[in-house]
């Protein structure tokens, strides 16, 4: 019997917090290219862990908002 202390984690339920470049890519439906130019112009923030580049969900979702409101401005 697991103590009340224990917790399972379903990665069913569990979203990430941060996606790889070809998760964001699909998630955008868009290009490699076209994710790292968004990443230059400092569109989309991403983070460095290591040698690898992740965008947080968060910037992802910031990103659409922003877009949302420049187009119907």
């Amino acid at each position: 019997m697991s103590s009340p202390t224990e917790r399972t984690i379903d990665r069913e339920t569990l979203s990430p917090a941060l996606l790889t470049v070809l998760e964001a890519c699909q998630v955008l439906r868009i290009s490699r290219w076209t994710l790292y130019g968004l990443i230059r112009s400092r569109e989309l923030e991403t983070i460095k862990i290591g040698r690898s580049r992740r965008i947080p969900t968060s910037s992802i979702t910031a990103y659409i908002n922003n877009t949302l409101r420049a187009d119907f401005a």
